[in-house]
């Protein structure tokens, strides 16, 4: 498993409350932990109206990146006349360098589950999947035994806590790449298609799986739901940043060491860097990489940013997987971007040109800063192209996948211009090739 950071005191845990279980998978446990509290307030209290008025009280947005409200998404389903409707926790964990949505389904399976459940009966679906990589075949086992117990106890399946209600959940173990973080890419693989991003509106919530009505939810998100019907949307609304309330899963990862923490929204991106202790004794910080391989590399003034996600946005970086990775002084942030974007182009579906060819040649250029074969002309190109990207990009992959270059444009523009005008790499990390002019002796 991974570790769970150690964080203050003061910071409360939502979304790992539960996360000490010694069998996470144990009902008995979790239920005596609050379990399925939640889910009773709705049946008893709030009904399927009052449950979305409270996540709209509590100001709750999506954890998967784009920050969307969930009350929005879970009205507009709701009130789209269809047969049938459905529920998608997206649990895929696309950015492979952190497990924050693994972490929660493997340290407490009932949250999501929990989440799940209120989810679908407000907005009136029966059916249920929790999107899994088929990798994680641990993951994968503790949710289906956490699934048929908790269907054994009438908290999912067949009449719901004596409701009449029924909500059916299943696994889906899917296999794909870093574009399953974009919701109509996910639905498309769960429908057996390729993966790729579909033009919106509409949105999934009125045409989504199989044409239908469809909620897609971060594993995150679905896990704070529960909290918020047991302890009130005010008390939730308390806690973090008052345009995105909450807590949020980061990874925090350096040369020393990585973990998961929970944080409230608006934490300083300087504490949470601290937590895990991730620089070895004596080295400095150089830059901060927040977001994942489609992050922003931050510079160490840079660190009072808040953890929130219009902050973010406007300092260069994105909220993402909640990745965030500390490189110290021996690193080379022109080297970094190379090596983000080379993933980004490769992760890339294809569907448009500024996916299959605009970022590519991002990488290209990027590669020739870093071998020696720098033009003057290149920063310029890479401002004209990543605006290029970004003004006729279908979906956010090829917006974010400009970012590690332009944020090192705009805070590492010094190291840039020696990778540019001197071939030379102030870290010593790349292999500038000097070329002999012609007709110079050899």
């Amino acid at each position: 498993m991974t570790d769970i950071l150690r964080t203050p005191g003061a910071w409360p845990r939502i979304l790992l409350a539960r996360a000490d279980a010694a069998d996470p998978a144990d009902l008995d446990t979790a239920v005596r932990a609050g379990a399925f509290e939640g889910l009773r307030a709705e049946v008893r209290d709030l009904g399927a109206t009052g449950t979305m008025a409270t996540i709209a009280a509590a100001n709750l947005r999506g954890r998967g990146g784009a920050g969307f409200p969930a009350a929005e998404k879970w009205r507009a389903c709701a009130q789209t006349a269809a047969p049938r409707r459905y529920v998608v926790a997206n649990g895929y964990g696309a950015d492979p360098g952190s497990r924050t949505d693994l972490t929660l389904l493997e340290r407490d399976p009932y949250a999501v589950l929990e989440g799940i459940a209120i989810t679908a009966l407000a907005v009136g679906a029966d059916e249920a999947i929790v999107a899994v990589r088929a990798e994680e075949t641990a993951i994968i086992a503790g949710l289906e035994h956490a699934i048929a117990a908790a269907e054994t106890a009438g908290f999912l399946g067949d009449d719901i806590l004596g409701t009449g209600h029924h909500v059916e959940v299943t696994v889906r173990p899917v296999q794909g790449a870093y574009m399953l973080g974009e919701e109509t890419v996910l639905l498309k693989a769960l429908e057996g298609k390729r993966g790729q991003p579909e033009q919106r509106p509409p949105y999934p919530a009125t045409r989504g799986l199989f044409g239908m009505p469809t909620v897609v939810q971060n594993v995150q998100t679905l896990a704070a739901v529960p909290w918020i019907l047991r302890k009130g949307p005010e008390a939730f609304a308390a806690i973090g940043a008052p345009g995105c309330p909450g807590t949020v899963l980061v990874q925090v990862r350096g040369p020393a060491h990585d973990g998961v923490a929970e944080v409230p929204t608006g934490t300083p991106l300087r504490e949470i860097v601290a937590l895990g202790g991730v620089l070895p004794a004596g080295r400095s910080l150089k830059a901060v990489l927040v977001g994942g391989p489609s992050g922003g590399l931050l510079p160490p003034g840079m660190l009072d940013v808040p953890l929130e996600f219009e902050a973010l946005r406007a300092a260069g970086a994105h909220l993402g997987s909640g990745s965030i990775v500390a490189a110290d002084d021996r690193a080379c942030v022109v080297d970094l971007a190379r090596l983000l974007t080379r993933f980004c182009a490769d992760s890339a579906c294809g569907k448009t040109i500024p996916c299959r060819i605009g970022i590519r040649r991002l990488y290209e250029l990027s590669d020739r800063l870093t071998s020696g074969r720098s033009r003057p002309t290149d920063l310029a190109l890479l401002d004209d192209l990543s605006h290029d990207i970004v003004a006729s990009a279908l979906c956010d992959h090829e917006r974010l996948a400009t970012f590690p270059l332009r944020s090192i444009a705009h805070y590492f523009k010094p190291e840039l211009d020696e990778h540019i005008l001197h071939a030379t790499c102030p870290a010593g990390v790349c292999g500038p090739i000097a070329l002999a002019a012609a007709g110079a002796p050899h």
